[in-house]
């Protein structure tokens, strides 16, 4: 397998797609698709997705959408994005990183927490602002649930 490599993205809104494979509500991904750091992912030399990473306070940077192509799903790329953006902003001195997920997102509860996140908070009804309900998994998504790794040593 060879690996994946990232770069700043040019024109946000040519991702949309992309990030809309992690959050589905159009609506909800513009309202945040101008902030922070984005990504184009990239494997073999061809885009497979896209991650995007805002900062809530000056010391945490947040996952705020990570998505790579269904057909590049299961190869271990997510895990590395995730140990390349551990790297990344440690070098930049932050401290902290969270995600959050919804509580019906089965697989992405198990794969943060493989990665070395720890449950951090619930924000209870978080998905009943989306304006269609979401189900994953035959459980309806309400609650988003936060995970936080320590980028400190």
């Amino acid at each position: 397998m060879s690996g994946v490599d990232w770069k700043k993205t040019g024109n946000r809104n040519d991702f949309l797609d992309y990030l809309l494979l992690a959050d589905e509500d159009e609506t909800i991904v513009k309202s945040y698709i101008k902030d922070g750091d984005m990504f184009e992912l990239l494997y073999s030399g061809k885009t497979i997705g896209v991650c995007l990473f805002t900062f809530p306070n000056e010391d945490t940077v947040e996952i705020k959408n990570i998505a790579i192509a269904e057909a590049c799903r299961g190869l271990g790329i997510g895990k590395q994005v995730v140990q390349i953006a551990i790297s990344h902003y440690q070098k930049k001195g932050l401290h902290h990183m969270i995600v959050g997920t919804a509580n019906s997102s089965i697989e992405n509860i198990a794969f943060y927490q493989k990665a070395g996140f720890r449950f951090h908070e619930i924000r209870k009804d978080f998905f009943l602002s989306y304006p269609q309900p979401i189900f994953e998994n035959n459980i309806q998504a309400l609650d988003m649930v936060v995970f936080h790794l320590p980028l400190k040593k």
